[in-house]
C-alpha cells in the first residue's frame, strides 16, 4: 500500500512533542516504562534523554526530528504492518522512519523482549 503525498506531508509536519505523550501512555498502560521507551528511541535515532527533551521543548516536527537523527544501521530490519502500511514498502524515507518508530513503540507496548525490539537476536 503506497502512501499518498498528503499522508507524507502530514507526517512531516506533525510535532513530535504532540505525539510523544501518546507513546508514553501507550507503553505505560501495558506495564512498560518511559525509560524503556527512551531506550528504544535512542536505539533508532541516537538521541539520549537530554537531546530528546531538547527536541520536545523545541516542538520540532517529525521532519526536523528525523533530519537530526542518526538512524540506526539496523533500522531496515524493522518490518511488518503498522497503521495499515507495510513498512518495507513505504517509499518516502521520512514516512518510513516515522513508521519505524511507531512499530518499535507498538512492539514495546505488546511486551516484546527488548533485545528483539532492538534487533539484537
Amino acid at each position: 500500500m503506497k502512501t499518498t503525498p498528503e499522508h507524507d506531508a502530514r507526517i512531516a509536519k506533525m510535532i513530535f512533542a504532540g505525539v510523544y505523550p501518546h507513546y508514553v501512555t501507550k507503553v505505560e498502560k501495558k506495564g512498560r516504562t518511559k525509560e524503556e521507551l527512551h531506550q528504544v528511541i535512542e536505539w533508532l535515532t541516537g538521541f539520549d534523554a537530554k537531546k530528546l527533551k531538547e527536541l520536545i521543548d523545541e516542538k520540532v516536527t517529525f521532519e526536523t526530528f528525523f533530519a537530526k537523527a542518526k538512524l540506526n544501521p539496523n533500522a531496515h530490519l524493522i518490518t511488518g504492518v503498522i497503521c495499515g502500511y507495510r513498512i518495507e514498502e513505504i517509499e518516502t524515507p521520512l514516512t518510513k522512519q516515522a513508521r519505524y518508530l511507531d512499530k518499535l513503540v507498538e512492539e514495546l507496548a505488546r511486551g516484546r523482549k527488548m533485545e528483539k525490539i532492538l534487533r539484537q537476536g
